[in-house]
């Protein structure tokens, strides 16, 4: 795609950008928007983007031999080469958004664009609610830290970047729209929502999806306040829904966890019409009364207040927990096509689950494996006790297998510990991914909680039935040789991501593979 500068660049995408000064009379014809110098190509407009380890202002002489037409910086005191456009901004990385919104055409004006976040299910909802738009024979893209659809079939997201930056985004979304797609949807992560890095602040959201809200990621956002906060301005932004031509009459609106503390304050960000859903018997537009878990998926009875009729789904999911974010999907669905839930709830029975995310790895052992993104004490809450009281049934036993992220919130290693132990039999603690913190020092810090969790009614000792190995393939298979028939193995924390990151390499790492490859030793 190539643009003249002047043709996008307007007074008022300037002024949404905070454009300060502008040095240079060319209108270069622009091919494309880089944030990393290294990507550069010949007509390039090159972002300098201020960061914690390093200054984008010192790439702009490389950008610029690389081919770079354009710059937009925030620093003063740089070096002019003839023949370059230079746009000084207030923030290069907030500026980002409007400016590719505006280079691509605003495409999320062309499609009705969904956004879900929240803490949990966040993935998994935004891939039912494209499966049951694909299902119901609607065009339709989407993106997530896993996959990825432009229209067509899914493919897998190598980057793994929950909401990727500005550029990207309104370049997904452009490419969605000349698919044909009527709608797409999108994984809104607290950290795409923040001003601080403003990646979603210009895409034009018809209807907004909150699954719920934990604690996480406070060593971005400073505190639990704060990071709610950010994630309330994907509703915040209904308010400011341009209509798309292609669905005239639209009225946007919000799907929110009737059963999570914080709905009421998601339901006061917008203005608009907000419905709920529920699988804990709160009052709700839908409400699951019963959820049966079994191996292979779910059975329920849902209520739905306005028709007041019952409404029975099967689904091929496992993990009871699974039902929210069927819940959510389908009240987003029957509210973006204006039918009812009825109508869109046999679809659920051909739903497919996330890959990660509760995935059963089978090679003829004579018990069960399941690999899971869990990663915070709220997902241990959720997937931990339901397979717990299916074990107890059978008198199966729970093996589980996890870690936690270095340089990340330090609060809830103590808590994944405790909650482990409450419901494990034995407990392996793994690298997740350490990054520059040391991996034994974290594996101690979970140690703890298991150790000290009065809960639990267990004693975990060391090399009995609670385990520390740094290194993830040793611990797998350590896991699996604690099992025997009738238990269950959980391999938490990885799920789809395809590495572990450490202080100096990055190890290439699919849990999935690993699983099998053990098993079959």
């Amino acid at each position: 795609m190539e643009r003249l500068f002047s043709e996008f660049f307007t007074t008022e995408t300037a002024k949404k950008a905070g454009v300060v000064s502008r040095e240079g009379d060319a209108d270069p014809q622009i091919t494309g928007l880089e944030y990393d110098s290294r990507n550069v190509k010949q007509g390039s407009l090159f972002f300098a983007l201020s960061g914690l380890h390093t200054n984008g202002s010192l790439f702009i002489e490389d950008a610029i031999s690389r081919g770079a037409v354009c710059v937009v910086h925030e620093n003063e005191d740089i070096k002019k080469t003839t023949g370059i456009v230079y746009v000084k901004v207030r923030n290069s990385r907030f500026a980002m958004s409007p400016i590719a919104a505006s280079f691509y055409n605003f495409p999320s004006r062309r499609v009705l664009v969904t956004g879900v976040t929240g803490t949990e299910g966040k993935s998994t909802t935004v891939y039912f609610i494209w499966q049951l738009l694909s299902l119901a024979g609607k065009k339709a893209g989407f993106f997530s830290t896993v996959q990825r659809s432009f229209g067509g079939g899914a493919v897998w997201n190598s980057e793994h970047q929950t909401t990727p930056e500005a550029p990207v985004v309104q370049q997904l979304i452009r490419e969605m729209a000349d698919n044909g797609c009527e709608y797409a949807v999108v994984e809104a992560s607290s950290h795409g929502l923040s001003p601080k890095t403003n990646r979603l602040g210009d895409v034009n959201f018809c209807s907004a999806v909150f699954t719920n809200v934990t604690h996480e990621h406070l060593e971005f956002h400073g505190t639990w306040e704060q990071y709610r906060d950010d994630k309330a301005n994907l509703f915040r932004a209904l308010d400011k829904y341009i209509p798309v031509n292609s669905h005239d009459g639209f009225k946007p609106f919000g799907v929110i966890n009737a059963d999570d503390k914080s709905a009421r304050f998601f339901a006061q960000a917008a203005k608009s019409k907000t419905f709920t859903f529920s699988c804990h018997g709160n009052e709700a537009d839908i409400t699951a009364e019963t959820v049966e878990n079994g191996a292979r998926g779910n059975s329920y009875r849902v209520f739905e207040k306005q028709s007041k009729e019952n409404i029975e789904i099967n689904d091929n999911l496992p993990g009871s927990f699974n039902a929210g974010n069927v819940l959510a999907a389908i009240l987003t669905v029957s509210n973006l096509l204006n039918v009812p839930v009825c109508e869109i709830a046999p679809f659920v029975s051909e739903l497919k689950p996330v890959r990660g995310r509760m995935t059963s790895v089978n090679k003829g052992q004579p018990f069960e494996l399941v690999v899971d993104y869990a990663h915070t004490p709220s997902s241990f809450m959720a997937i931990f006790p339901p397979l717990r009281t299916r074990l107890d049934k059978t008198g199966g036993r729970i093996i589980s297998l996890f870690g936690s992220a270095g340089e990340r919130d330090t609060q809830k290693r103590a808590e994944q510990g405790k909650i482990a132990a409450r419901y494990s039999d034995f407990i392996v603690i793994t690298d997740e991914d350490p990054r520059g913190e040391k991996p034994m020092d974290i594996l101690e810090e979970i140690a703890k909680g298991v150790e000290t969790d009065a809960e639990s009614g267990k004693d975990f000792a060391r090399e009995k039935n609670l385990f520390l190995i740094t290194d993830r393939p040793r611990a797998v298979r350590k896991a699996i040789s604690l099992a025997r028939g009738g238990d269950l193995v959980l391999l938490l924390g990885k799920g789809h991501e395809n590495s572990i990151i450490y202080a100096d390499h990055v190890m290439p790492y699919d849990e999935i593979a690993e699983a099998e490859k053990a098993l079959g030793e």
